[in-house]
């Protein structure tokens, strides 16, 4: 759970997952990628499965340059059979390319509200077509991190509309961190004592019965809703996804089953009366589930 603790960390342990996520969807030996730095036309190459050397880490990408540069440039897609010879793109990165072995390579850009965030890579050691099926799991892999970076992105805009800062945003990582570590702990004392201090970091200590007092909802929710109930495993769900972890990736940090994660999030965003995650995540924090 360290990669918890910063946005900036949640932003490699998604990308790193989206990767690991595309070689097994496709069968892809090799998979890399990495974010747009701030204030500059240009990916850099954080995360990489797959790769036998560190010829691609932290890359600097330019727009326009390479076979990433044009998926950035354009917004879309890129496919090339042999990186080496392609006339479809410039070659300011024959190098390292060269030096990890790779030969045939898709990029394909994370966009966010119709600006380039990211590009995720997939790439085979010999030169041979790259099928449909590939492309469209890269593509998918892509969307995740989008939607993990929106969410993100929507939690940090509640937060500074309701006048919390860094620090606020610091407690809210431990409390999603504090949560998925409690199913972990066999002893059922221990654990409930965990889940009682996870009930600190809120507006109000947790109900063991999973039942927000009405009253307390009333107060958190403007007098909207009669009584809000949530289950542990759905609160555990909210806090991960409040931190802009997707399904899978919340999964993994709870030991559980992505399809589980998924029924979870429904039924809390039921409850909440919430269409989105990120409006589920405004809800839950409203009516005290959250910090």
């Amino acid at each position: 759970m360290s990669g918890h603790v910063t946005a900036d960390a949640a932003d490699a342990v998604e990308m790193r997952s989206a990767l690991d996520r595309l070689r097994r969807a496709t069968g892809l030996p090799v998979a890399f990628g990495g974010l747009m730095e701030t204030g500059r036309q240009q990916v850099r190459i954080s995360e990489l499965s797959g790769t036998t050397t560190g010829a691609l880490s932290s890359l600097a990408v330019t727009s326009g340059n390479g076979l990433g540069g044009k998926a950035v440039a354009l917004a879309r897609p890129c496919v090339v059979t042999d990186y080496s010879v392609s006339r479809q793109i410039s070659h300011e990165y024959d190098a390292p390319v060269a030096a990890e072995g790779l030969r045939s390579v898709l990029a394909v850009p994370v966009v966010v509200r119709r600006r380039v965030r990211g590009v995720l890579y997939g790439a085979l050691r010999t030169a041979q077509p790259l099928g449909e099926r590939m492309l469209d799991a890269a593509v998918e892999a892509a969307r995740d991190v989008a939607r993990a970076l929106v969410v993100r992105e929507e939690a940090r805009t509640a937060a500074a509309e309701a006048g919390t800062g860094a620090a606020w945003e610091q407690v809210r990582e431990a409390h999603a961190a504090l949560r998925a570590l409690a199913p972990r702990i066999a002893d059922p004392a221990l654990r409930e004592e965990l889940l009682a201090a996870c009930g600190l970091l809120t507006a109000g200590a947790e109900p063991a019965d999973g039942v927000r007092p009405v009253e307390e909802a009333r107060r958190r929710d403007g007098g909207r809703r009669e009584g809000v109930r949530l289950t542990h495993r759905e609160v555990d769900v909210l806090a991960c996804v409040a931190t802009g972890a997707t399904n899978a990736v919340a999964a993994e940090w709870l030991g559980v089953g992505a399809e589980t994660v998924k029924g979870y999030l429904r039924s809390a965003m039921r409850k909440l009366g919430a269409r989105t995650r990120g409006e589920a995540v405004v809800a839950a924090r409203r009516t005290g589930w959250l910090p």
